[in-house]
């Protein structure tokens, strides 16, 4: 039985909960989308709970719910601002393997349309490509494993994850 998680980090709109589902389904985990978590244990949105409380507090929030999430054997689609939580992707690291879909520029400016609306966690005024730029180097560094998803399908990402698996911890990922 496997006991790792595997949790799924990048920018918004990388594909991380499609991708999830599908990999979980193809190693017979559990799986959990961070955003959601969140929400029910907050009993409001993201896009709430950022107006309400403020980014600041935002991320403390999800900082928060993630340092107590108890997760084992399970694929974790997290929020794209994980990555400003130090603790939490301390706690996601030590029990997962952290892998970055790493998403071109190009492709999430065509897909990222409602930032408010989607719950993204973005200083006003700033654009999706300075949000790429702070971040990008962010995950990278906390990456146990980066998949570069250009051109590939959500199925074809969740592959390449699988194969990077077995490369970096053996046969038992299959």
């Amino acid at each position: 039985m496997i006991k790792k998680n595997v949790v799924l980090t990048g920018m918004p709109a990388t594909g991380k909960s499609t991708v999830g589902v599908i990999l979980a389904k193809r190693l017979g985990l559990a799986f959990t989308d961070s955003d959601v978590y969140i929400q029910t244990r907050e009993g409001r949105r993201l896009s709430e709970i950022i107006r309400d409380e403020g980014l600041e507090t935002f991320k403390k929030i999800e900082e928060k719910h993630l340092c107590e999430m108890e997760a084992r054997a399970t694929v974790i689609a997290t929020g794209g601002s994980v990555i400003y939580g130090r603790r939490a992707m301390d706690h996601l690291g030590k029990k997962g393997i952290i892998v970055y879909l790493n998403t071109p520029l190009s492709t999430l400016m065509a897909r990222l349309s409602d930032l408010e609306a989607r719950g993204v966690v973005i200083q006003p005024g700033m654009s999706v490509e300075s949000l790429y730029h702070e971040r990008h180097p962010l995950y990278m560094e906390r990456a146990h494993i980066v998949i570069p998803t250009e051109g590939l399908s959500p199925s074809m990402v969740a592959d390449a994850v699988h194969e990077a698996l077995i490369k970096t911890l053996g046969e038992t990922w299959r």
